[in-house]
């Protein structure tokens, strides 16, 4: 049984979030600093394991 249509496209509804936020940002830099870093204070470093000899 095949259906016709989905209820909900999460994958488009995500690149229709994207592709809003990447005009806003676009056309307005200095709200891009600032959420850049707002996110490098929220998140912690990341950290790379080295990798055994």
């Amino acid at each position: 049984m095949k259906k016709d249509k989905k209820k909900y496209d999460a994958v488009q509804e995500v690149r229709d979030i994207r592709d809003r936020f990447s005009e806003y940002h676009h056309d307005h830099p200095e709200e891009f600093d600032k959420a850049l870093k707002a996110a490098r204070e929220k998140l912690p470093p990341a950290t790379k394991t080295k990798k055994p000899d």
